[in-house]
């Protein structure tokens, strides 16, 4: 996979937030390339047994839906977790293989784009979030843009330690 570039094609506020949510997510995705499916679900941090390589990417798409059609959308919650599992989306993605992840990630972005692209970055969440706060659009992208640059880090170790693979 090639990433695109984390430089706008337009310096306007949309357009340098999507970019930059869009550059994380094909950095996820490029991290995954050529993970074996056997080394797509081996947990190698002893304290965090549901860090694997598809764990992450199932947690990033399932995040994803949880700020966009849950709180921005205030559609009911769907997701895989349970008050009694509350990071069960991690622990289900070894029943998946990778490939499948990543193609329903990327489908999920696509439609994600387009919900971005019809609302204004000042529109608020249908759901508040802590406290009775409403977040709005441009939190939530801002958000999203820092949760999966930070588990790209997380992918980065597991890749290298899984096969010596390194990158940006």
């Amino acid at each position: 996979m090639t990433r695109i570039d984390d430089t706008p094609p337009a310096w306007d506020e949309r357009t340098q937030l999507t970019t930059f949510l869009d550059y994380a997510r094909d950095t996820a995705r490029a991290k995954c390339d050529g993970v074996s499916a056997e080394n797509a679900h081996k947990a190698l941090l002893p304290g965090s047994p549901l860090m694997t390589m598809s764990g992450v990417i199932n947690h990033l798409r399932w995040v994803e839906y949880y700020w966009f059609q849950v709180v921005f959308l205030g559609e009911e919650d769907r997701g895989p977790w349970t008050e009694e599992d509350p990071d069960r989306e991690m622990r289900i993605a070894v029943d998946f293989p990778l490939t499948q992840l990543l193609d329903e990630y990327a489908e999920q972005s696509a439609r994600y784009r387009e919900l971005v692209a019809g609302n204004g970055l000042d529109k608020q969440a249908q759901r508040a979030v802590r406290d009775g706060l409403h977040v709005d659009l441009r939190w939530i992208l801002l958000h999203l843009t820092e949760e999966t640059a930070r588990h790209n880090g997380h992918l980065d170790i597991l890749r290298e330690m899984l096969d010596g693979t390194t990158g940006d």
